[in-house]
């Protein structure tokens, strides 16, 4: 499934995006450079994403904030909630 978006660009992005694409720039067209960007944004965020959670994880651990997993994903949740509860005393 595909969408369409149209975007209205001030002149100087509308400069900057003539300039990327056509035989002197590196896309083909301009929607094949906007696919690019939004591609690019995504893999950025999603690695932003990636890389917050394992900071999260580290200072957890740093903190003491552990416990050995029971291999049971629902019983491990709840002594989740109880320990964040409790302050993880």
């Amino acid at each position: 499934m595909s969408g369409r978006i149209n975007a209205r660009l001030s002149r100087p992005l509308a400069e900057f995006v003539s300039r990327m694409v056509g035989e002197t720039g590196l896309y083909e067209t301009p929607s094949e450079y906007i696919r690019d960007l939004i591609r690019r944004d995504m893999e950025r965020r999603e690695g932003q994403f990636l890389q917050d959670t394992i900071l999260t994880g580290y200072r957890d651990l740093a903190a003491g904030r552990i416990f050995e997993s029971s291999g049971d994903f629902k019983a491990d949740m709840a002594v989740l909630d109880q320990k964040e509860t409790n302050g993880w005393q």
